[in-house]
């Protein structure tokens, strides 16, 4: 199938979910999607099972989710999301959105591996631990594109709101460079150095923040020479692609980079470099885009479990990766927020807001598709949707309901 005929399928297949979950279900918008892809794939499973065939199996497969969003989408919804985050707001709390996107990552990927571990080993499974390290750098961090789109409606206090979504824009940067490192362990152990992987810490995130900056302050610049808001879209879309592009190839942090610039642009870009007409006009394009690539990215997360291999034994893991996962963040929060105590209070109910609204997403599962065939990829990959999943709907779903209930306590 060609490239066009595909897009056009998912395309068709979004709009057509998007306006089933607008009409009858009408749940948000990334969950409603979720849900009625999930109900969608069942039913194939379920002809298959049967055999009839839809041909909706073979489509998935010709899609490459890992390219498809790590390369193709990724940048556009991490700009959309850090365009309307404010700076001022994020600096306030940089202490605890710096402690949780670095300490919380690697704090939760060691707990995660070493409960899963354990786990696997009361179920039978002689899994070795690098391959539940592995687990726990994918799992670990937050989604910026699944928290961003939740968050909205959650209408969760702003400090809260901004540290959750703060530690969503960073920590997968910073998770991406964990899960690289114990991929080398796992699958190139005698290439892996102790100096190379404080190399690649270095070059990825400081790298990745010092392009973005430069970019964002370059396409700035440009933006102030210029009052058409044509233009001026297409200069920030010029940003986007080509700064990723070119993080990509000096093997800096693409989507660190892609924050930074956003978060340039979406501040002082927006406040000194563009007339009010523009901005009206960027803020409507790049929601729009946001929307629509949130709505294709659900689509396709759920349409992945048609290509997934579930037996009973993984998903007993998966159920209790879900435990797992929770704890480990509990922790992950916990413990810096314990650290933090002798300089800031903390809110009431603050850590369980932080580590309910934890929501992992595409970005955990793009991870564990890039996998490399291996005795343990088929768990590891079910075990990652089975969280993703219960993440997203059941979390995102009740977050709302859990932030109103702690309330009055704010």
């Amino acid at each position: 199938m060609n490239l066009f005929n595909l897009i056009a399928i998912v395309l068709v297949f979004s709009a057509l979910f998007s306006f089933i979950n607008y009409k009858f279900l009408k749940l948000p918008s990334v969950i409603g999607l979720m849900v009625i892809s999930l109900i969608v794939s069942l039913g194939v499973l379920v002809l298959n099972h049967f055999g009839i065939t839809t041909g909706i199996r073979s489509l998935v497969m010709n899609i490459d989710f890992n390219q498809t969003l790590m390369v193709g989408m990724l940048s556009f919804l991490l700009f959309a999301g850090a365009l309307h985050v404010d700076l001022q707001a994020l600096l306030n709390h940089k202490l605890e959105i710096g402690i949780f996107a670095t300490v919380g990552v690697l704090v939760s990927t060691f707990i995660v591996a070493g409960l899963l571990f354990y786990l696997m080993r009361f179920l039978g499974q002689g899994i070795p631990f690098v391959y539940c390290l592995l687990f726990g750098a994918l799992i670990s961090p937050t989604d910026p594109i699944a928290v961003l789109g939740i968050l909205q409606k959650a209408n969760a206090p702003k400090d809260l709101e901004i540290k959750i979504t703060g530690e969503s824009l960073f920590n997968d940067g910073i998770g991406m460079v964990v899960f690289l490192t114990i991929y080398d362990i796992a699958f190139a152990p005698e290439g892996f150095q102790i100096d190379h992987v404080a190399t690649v810490f270095v070059v990825e995130v400081a790298g990745g923040a010092l392009l973005g900056l430069v970019l964002g302050y370059l396409a700035y610049w440009i933006l102030k020479q210029v009052d058409k808001y044509e233009v001026e879209i297409l200069i920030t879309l010029a940003l986007v692609t080509g700064g990723y592009a070119l993080a990509l190839q000096l093997h800096a942090s693409a989507p660190i980079a892609t924050v930074v610039s956003g978060l340039l642009i979406g501040n002082s870009g927006r406040k000194l470099a563009m007339s009010a007409k523009t901005r009206q006009h960027l803020d409507t394009f790049w929601e729009l885009l946001d929307e629509m690539l949130n709505s294709v990215l659900f689509v396709l997360i759920g349409l992945e479990l048609l290509i997934i291999s579930f037996t009973g034994v993984s998903m007993i893991i998966g159920m209790g990766a879900i435990v797992i996962t929770l704890i480990a963040r509990l922790l992950a929060i916990s413990l810096p927020v314990q650290l933090l105590r002798p300089f800031q209070k903390p809110q009431r109910g603050a850590i369980r807001i932080l580590t309910w609204g934890g929501l992992r997403g595409g970005i955990s599962v793009a991870l564990a598709l890039s996998l490399p065939e291996f005795p343990y990829r088929d768990i590891l990959i079910s075990t990652t949707y089975i969280v993703v999943v219960f993440s997203i709907i059941v979390q995102g779903l009740t977050m709302a309901m859990l932030v109103q209930k702690l309330a009055n306590r704010f």
